[in-house]
């Protein structure tokens, strides 16, 4: 579902300046290399094992990234050489890079910044195969963020989702169907929630459950896939697009079989009789009208 990961290149200078002869000659030891190893998402990942080999098999220098991912290699070999990177439960990578720097006199004066390194996981590429995927909640999130005094985010959490996911012989055909507990909106500060449960928001007492339904999904062009689906909220339902794509595919340790999906929305309270419109200042809204969704979400495959 993805396109594939472009190959991931150290900046400019680290080659050296297009067209420069190398400032100091190959094999002299004592320059460093650094980055970091990603998943694609941007989130670190630590234990990779990265490993730097002189193209001519001279030399070679081998370290692990931390937990937040960065890594250096030092006593590194000038010239040419090949960055290996492995983590497990990804696919490897490998780039070509010049271990050299503009200006450097001495092997110490050699700094090699090699960016972000991001790794695709294993089954990232994937469509889930054909059946009836249950939504497990536990390892489900749901955010809405809304614009505060028109300065900060301000997000809540959704903790009830329930769901199945029926998917299709034919990745495009398949449908979802999803309802969620308004009374479970949790923005970490009480008083708050007890209000965005109340009529001037959720309602939650006269519409307990808002629901999402769709059916046909078209590719988006980057990717992912765009859903047509209907959101029920406050007891009035409108069409809201999701943009989602899978983040991947495999085994539990318990013998299930699971998929992971993103996806985002955008939405407006207005449509949904959300109302509150408390002012302050020069008629600046307490929160803004446009709500965005963002959903991490997992399922299991029933059997």
């Amino acid at each position: 579902m993805h396109a594939p990961i472009p190959d991931v290149q150290p900046p400019h200078a680290a080659h050296g300046g297009e067209g420069r002869a190398p400032h100091l000659p190959t094999g002299a030891a004592g320059a460093r290399v650094h980055g970091s190893v990603l998943t694609r998402d941007g989130w670190p990942l630590p234990a990779a094992s990265v490993t730097l080999l002189a193209t001519d098999g001279t030399g070679s220098a081998r370290t692990t990234s931390g937990a937040d991912g960065r890594f250096v290699l030092t006593q590194v070999e000038t010239g040419p050489a090949t960055l290996l990177v492995a983590c497990a439960g990804h696919e490897p990578h490998a780039l070509s890079i010049a271990v050299q720097s503009p200006g450097a006199t001495r092997p110490e004066d050699v700094v090699v910044d090699v960016g972000e390194l991001r790794l695709a996981r294993v089954g990232a590429e994937e469509l889930p195969e054909a059946g009836r995927w249950k939504i497990d909640p536990d390892h489900t999130s749901l955010v809405a963020t809304a614009h505060h005094l028109g300065l900060s985010a301000v997000s809540g959490r959704l903790s009830v989702v329930e769901g199945v996911i029926e998917v299709a012989e034919v990745f495009s055909g398949s449908s979802v169907e999803v309802r969620i507990d308004a009374a479970s909106v949790d923005s970490g500060v009480a008083a708050r929630d007890a209000h965005l449960r109340s009529a001037d928001f959720l309602d939650a007492e006269n519409h307990r459950w808002i629901t999402y339904e769709g059916r046909g999904l078209l590719p988006d062009g980057a990717g992912g896939w765009q859903l047509d689906g209907h959101l029920t909220l406050n007891g009035t339902a409108r069409p809201v697009p999701l943009r989602l794509r899978c983040t991947g595919t495999g085994t539990d340790p318990w013998g299930g079989h699971r998929v992971a999906f993103q996806a985002t929305a955008q939405l407006s309270r207005d449509d949904f009789a959300m109302r509150w419109r408390e002012a302050f200042g020069l008629g600046v809204a307490i929160f803004g009208t446009t709500l965005r969704i963002t959903i991490d979400l997992e399922a299991v495959r029933e059997t």
